[in-house]
């Protein structure tokens, strides 16, 4: 992601929109059925759909108080420039002249450590600072932001809509989902707000962002859902909301509301070429942090559930090649770590997972989050497709560690005679793992299978970005040993008609699915 493009939100101005309605779809219908009416186009804009807001005033005179400005502080280490042996001397201002005091006190701040004359006082500590939003989710003066705004500060500070500003500490972060929560302690209850339901937010619906822009105070801007479920490549869980409210740098940990006064998002990240807002900004939807935010206000830490496997994207060719009904759906499983809880249920790799706890996994990254929102100890169903029909098994959520269980060594097996064999059709040229094969290829001890040993140009191989010293473990999801049987499986399915091989593969960066094209032999003879 280009660092250039995309920015967090660290601001908006009133859009001046008049007859905002609640639906977009309502509003094309008014006017497809007022055309004919021949109503001028200036009175007809002034006449809102039944149900929709002549203007945004009272529910953002509501918000406004419920919403902060979150300014912290950092201490930075001065620059550290040494002078170059041999550079030229500092120029001095002529005793008594008007820029001597100016000099001075330029020198004495910049000057590097270890260079202070005697009896000359040390520079103060220059601090960072930043700003950005915030909102209040109990009167007590529980806060919730960004994890981004208030990271690595060693001061934080509230201000509120009246101008007065409380010290704040923190109770806890989430860097994974950039949910923080902070605590003031007023001298009397403060206004706040309540989180709503997200998956009731539709694109098209109406929402309004308030924040500090800029550092200029409560800012309300207006605009509708643009898009669910965006994935900006921030981490695994995300799910973003997007909207075209203006959100600039300062919105950050800002809420978005929807028209009944309900935070449905956090303001989090922006998309400007500029560093401006384009009307593209992002939002974490209220159902994830809601119970992100409660598991830190209440213990400090987020307890996420884990199921212990690798997965890739079912793509068209890795659908055909399973028989899956219904199309690229589902999660491929690479490999279930041993011990951890999908092994310890019963998934194997080569699995799809289908459904989780009844909800649909419809592509590949909607399962971390799914998972992670599962209670830990938990025994939830999980459906898979496996040879050819769905299986329902039954796991117990084991809590996510800091490092991910790493598999252990598998059981030893045989190795066959070390020579190589061309797979015919594939451009790949395979071979048993020697200890001569392994100290080519820097082969993991516990590597097992067949390593490629050449691929050649031009092949279904190279296309799939095979390469020496890649490790084929499983062909259609069996186990092989030797090359001799890899080049049986491919024979067994060529016969079988299929248009592709499933392939497991195993490289430096970990395990994978790969669908290889099953090109017809040459040179066989008959």
């Amino acid at each position: 992601m280009p660092h250039a493009a995309w920015g967090h939100a660290l601001a908006s101005s009133p859009s001046g929109r008049r007859s905002p309605p609640l639906r977009f779809a309502p509003l094309l219908l008014v006017a497809a059925l007022a055309a004919p009416l021949a109503v001028p186009a200036p009175v007809l804009a002034q006449i809102p759909p039944p149900g929709a807001p002549m203007t945004f005033a009272p529910l953002a005179q509501r918000l406004l108080p419920a919403v902060v400005n979150i300014q912290t502080s950092q201490a930075a280490a001065q620059a550290q420039a040494q002078r170059r042996p041999g550079a030229p001397d500092v120029p001095q201002a002529p005793p008594g002249s008007p820029f001597e005091e100016f000099f001075r006190d330029f020198l004495e701040r910049n000057r590097p450590p270890g260079g202070q004359q005697p009896n000359r006082p040390q520079p103060p500590t220059r601090r960072g600072q930043s700003l950005g939003s915030g909102f209040i989710i109990d009167a007590s003066g529980i806060i919730v932001t960004n994890n981004h705004v208030i990271e690595g500060a060693d001061e934080i500070n509230v201000v509120m809509s009246d101008n007065t500003t409380l010290r704040a500490e923190l109770v806890g972060a989430d860097p994974r989902t950039d949910v923080a929560v902070l605590r003031v302690r007023p001298e009397r209850p403060l206004p706040f707000v309540t989180f709503g339901d997200s998956d009731t937010a539709l694109v098209g619906d109406w929402v309004l962002a308030i924040g500090n822009p800029f550092g200029l105070g409560g800012s309300v801007t207006a605009g509708i859902v643009s898009a669910r479920g965006r994935d900006i490549r921030q981490g695994q869980y995300d799910d973003f909301i997007q909207t075209d409210a203006a959100i600039n740098r300062g919105n950050s940990g800002g809420p978005l509301f929807n028209l009944a006064g309900e935070v449905v998002g956090i303001n989090t990240a922006i998309y400007s070429p500029s560093g401006g807002s384009i009307g593209i900004g992002f939002s974490i939807p209220s159902n994830l942090a809601r119970n992100i935010a409660a598991q830190l206000r209440d213990v400090g830490r987020v307890r996420r559930g884990w199921l212990g496997v690798n997965i890739q994207q079912v793509t068209d060719e890795i659908a055909e090649s399973l028989g899956l009904q219904g199309g690229t759906r589902g999660a491929l499983v690479a490999r279930a770590q041993e011990g951890g809880p999908a092994a310890s249920g019963g998934i194997q790799a080569g699995d799809v997972i289908l459904r989780f706890n009844g909800q649909e996994v419809r592509e590949m990254r909607n399962l971390p989050r799914i998972v992670a929102d599962s209670a830990v100890g938990a025994q939830v169903p999980v459906v898979v497709w496996r040879d050819g029909r769905e299986q329902t098994l039954t796991i117990t959520i084991a809590e996510l560690p800091d490092e991910a269980a790493q598999a252990g060594t598998p059981a030893p097996t045989p190795e066959a005679a070390p020579q190589t064999q061309q797979l015919a059709g594939l451009g790949l040229t395979v071979g048993p793992i020697t200890p001569e094969a392994r100290e080519r290829f820097s082969l993991r001890p516990e590597s097992r299978g067949v390593v490629i040993t050449e691929v050649a140009p031009g092949t279904p191989a190279a296309e799939r970005e095979l390469r020496p010293g890649d490790v084929i473990v499983e062909v259609q999801q069996e186990r092989v040993n030797s090359p001799a049987e890899v080049q049986t499986r491919l024979e067994a399915l060529r016969r079988q008609g299929r248009a592709t091989a499933l392939l497991l593969i195993e490289s430096a960066q970990g395990q994978r699915w790969v669908p290889l094209r099953l090109a017809a032999p040459r040179g066989n003879p008959g």
